[in-house]
């Protein structure tokens, strides 16, 4: 760690990505995001908590997944 003194505050910057890296990064959120999603729903349909998982399933649509018959289905448009 370095002390306070040899900290140059209009040094060194993190550099910024590139237009390409930001739409990298955002697709990867994304799909962590729906697959950490499709998991929840698994996991209340599961323990048949079904209502729950319909209710999570539509507040979260950008997932794309739907509750049919207490399985977690891909959502059709």
């Amino acid at each position: 760690m370095k002390r306070i003194s040899e900290i140059n505050p209009l040094g060194e910057e993190r550099a910024n990505p590139s237009e390409e890296e930001r739409e990298r990064r955002r697709q990867e959120r994304l799909q962590r995001e729906r697959y950490e999603g499709y998991q929840k729903l698994v996991e209340l349909c599961y323990l048949g908590e079904y209502d729950m998982a319909q209710q999570l399933a539509n507040r979260h649509f950008n997932w794309g997944y739907e509750i049919v018959d207490g399985s977690v289905m891909e959502r059709r448009d």
